[in-house]
């Protein structure tokens, strides 16, 4: 879940195939710019049992994803213990399935809506419309406690979360490969089955109901204390010098190259397949997820210029950042609108894709 701030990490680097009317600007934010994961979601016809165990015949034939890394992206250290998933769908529903390697499960939380991420967990952010608007968040602990929210837009954006939302007819299972809380033995793994309704995902009865080449922004994360026992318990270790806990470690499916998961943009992308399980379907993004990323550098030099300035940018000549670009077979040109409290920058591609992103992030494609 990650209230907490991340650090944003500047790098110098130029987009290469970006020509700039006006001057590019070279201090940009690589970590945040760099291609999403992706994964085809297959369709089913299995009847799913949630029970935490992957024993359809759609489960065995769907793919395993990468494993995870670290948040802030691969040259970070490698993590301790595997993480990887698998997906599916029908016509109702998402599944995942997740295993996840741990030689200590533990979890003491056990009521739904506690804030599991204060304990290991694993957790799934989803928006179906790449609009980093309205998107949702499930945690879930190795004892099956549920944390589920929706969020109106991220927290940079003054967004707030509903606690009280409840996606309806969400199921769950966990499965334990070992003992729960038991320090004295050593544990392998546990198991996370998810049933997640297409229509649960709404808060006024309207939901994206998937269609094959469907694309939506997903990713997941686990959450991973370092511990210690004590009077036959875990712990948290805690940093000898402030008496704080030590910070935990973040482990991602597609780095989101800062140590904050409401980044939505920085999510990974997934396509809904009609295809079976086991079928083989090359993925190549999209060109407007390819576009979006000018989009995206000059939306973090805005919000750099407002901290440093106090208010936005007027112009891109201003920011310094190019007016046109080519990338993807395609030029494009950017246009700003702005004063100091608020812009709406606008990328026009030849092929007639348009694309848009304002001072809090609201990124949507139109045509022209």
């Amino acid at each position: 879940m990650q209230w907490r701030n991340g650090a944003i990490f500047l790098f110098t680097w130029i987009f290469s195939g970006f020509t700039s009317v006006a001057q590019v600007k070279q201090n940009t934010f690589e970590k945040l710019l760099t291609a999403p994961k992706s994964y085809v979601i297959f369709h089913t016809t299995d009847a799913i049992t949630v029970d935490g165990k992957p024993l359809e015949k759609s489960w065995q034939k769907a793919r395993w994803s990468d494993k995870f890394v670290d948040i802030e992206g691969a040259d970070k250290p490698r993590p301790t213990y595997s993480t990887r998933f698998k997906m599916l769908w029908d016509q109702q529903s998402l599944f995942v399935y997740a295993e996840l390697e741990e030689p200590h499960i533990w979890a003491y939380y056990d009521t739904n809506d506690m804030i599991v991420f204060h304990e290991n967990d694993f957790e799934i952010f989803l928006d179906p419309t790449r609009d980093t608007h309205n998107y949702y968040e499930f945690e879930i602990n190795a004892q099956n406690v549920i944390l589920d929210l929706v969020m109106n837009k991220a927290y940079r954006s003054d967004g707030t979360f509903n606690l009280h939302w409840n996606a309806e007819g969400f199921r769950s299972a966990v499965h334990l490969e070992g003992t729960l809380n038991d320090p004295s033995d050593m544990d392998t793994k546990w198991c996370v089955e998810m049933q997640i309704p297409f229509s649960s995902l709404s808060t006024n009865d309207e939901y994206v109901q998937p269609q094959d080449g469907s694309l939506w922004k997903i990713n997941f994360s686990r959450v991973q204390w370092q511990t210690e026992v004590k009077n036959g318990k875990y712990v948290k270790k805690k940093d000898p010098e402030t008496g704080k806990n030590l910070h935990e470690n973040n482990w991602v499916w597609s780095p989101q190259g800062v140590i904050n998961m409401h980044y939505p943009e920085r999510w990974g992308l997934v396509r809904f397949s009609e295809k079976p399980a086991g079928s083989i379907v090359d993925f190549e993004l999209p060109d407007d997820e390819v576009l979006r990323k000018y989009l995206w550098e000059t939306y973090y030099h805005q919000q750099q210029f407002r901290r440093a300035h106090k208010r936005f940018a007027t112009s891109l000549n201003e920011l310094k950042m190019a007016e046109s670009g080519e990338d993807a077979g395609l030029t494009f040109q950017l246009n700003m609108k702005a004063d100091s409290t608020k812009f709406l920058l606008t990328l026009t591609a030849d092929n007639g894709l348009v694309i848009t992103i304002d001072q809090e992030g609201f990124a949507q494609q139109a045509t022209k």
